[in-house]
């Protein structure tokens, strides 16, 4: 399969609520919806080789750049994963008045938000695609969270002190978060690593950043108690790891403690950033998982 035709991006901005808009783009005009939520330390644009292969197969696509990255506002709060979701609802369903429930694609923190929407909106997701990325509130991401691999789980944290040791350093310290997990060096561009560096160096995108693993224990909280009053999504899910992740089994198990019945994308050639290290096979298995048989 070659380079797939590239539809025209349209990008806007919706004002959530008062002092808060949300950046997205949107491409293909196809009767069913995924929305493609990207992780740290990236923007919508983690999806850029994605979003042209589901438009052309007959999808809508909506990636936005949540609550504090990218071309987002950067509140100084509201960084838990059910306030993002619903930031995420209101784009869908106020602003752009979707009428029809959507599948669910989420990266890293992408999928924490992309989970607590399903768990909340439930009637409102067909499908929910989790995309190496663990999951508080689970006994993996308990155990992973331990592990000193996952240092900045503890790391990003610690008040104010990430943003002190980070300050005029953003090249150094995003180049070795890229490269610590990542199986195919050339998937990400030089050009690439500077569109994401311009996101993360604008005022408060780091501190914003820090946020959202600030937030981790609500969200045990509150994926507990979803998990408690909901049970677990009956829903298709589907577990997308990167061969070389070493995240890989404990995503799987991760996901069957809060879904009934996952199934598993392994992914050749790639590591943490399956999309862009393999998208030709990413955006097949999401095509196939997210099919009229479906």
């Amino acid at each position: 399969m070659g380079k797939p035709d590239s539809p025209s991006l349209q990008h806007a901005t919706a004002d959530i609520e008062p002092g808060v808009s949300i950046h997205y783009v949107v491409a293909g005009s196809g009767p069913r919806t995924v929305v493609l939520l990207h992780g740290f330390p990236q923007t919508w644009r983690a999806w850029r080789h994605i979003i042209p292969r589901l438009a052309n197969a007959g999808f809508r696509v909506i990636a936005p750049d949540y609550r504090g990255a990218g071309n987002s506002s950067k509140p100084l709060s509201g960084y838990d994963k059910r306030t993002m979701a619903t930031d995420i609802y209101r784009l869908l369903y106020e602003h752009l008045k979707l009428s029809c429930p959507v599948a669910m694609v989420g990266h890293d923190i992408g999928l924490m938000v992309a989970y607590a929407f399903a768990q909340t909106y439930h009637e409102d997701v067909t499908h929910l695609v989790a995309v190496d990325a663990p999951l508080p509130g689970t006994a993996i991401f308990d155990q992973l969270s331990g592990n000193s691999r996952n240092w900045q789980f503890s790391f990003h944290k610690v008040r104010d002190l990430p943003e002190l040791l980070e300050s005029g350093r953003e090249r150094e310290y995003l180049q070795w978060f890229f490269n610590f997990r990542i199986s195919n060096p050339a998937a990400i561009t030089e050009a690439d690593f500077r569109d994401y560096l311009t996101a993360y160096t604008a005022p408060g995108a780091m501190r914003a950043a820090f946020e959202l693993y600030r937030s981790f224990d609500q969200d045990s909280k509150d994926n507990r108690d979803l998990l408690a009053n909901k049970g677990k999504l009956r829903i298709p899910v589907l577990v997308a790891v990167g061969a070389t992740s070493p995240t890989a089994s404990p995503v799987r198990g991760m996901m069957e403690e809060v879904s009934t019945d996952p199934r598993v994308l392994p992914l050749p050639g790639a590591g943490h950033w399956i999309a862009e290290e393999n998208p030709e096979g990413f955006a097949a298995g999401l095509i196939d998982f997210m099919g009229p048989h479906r």
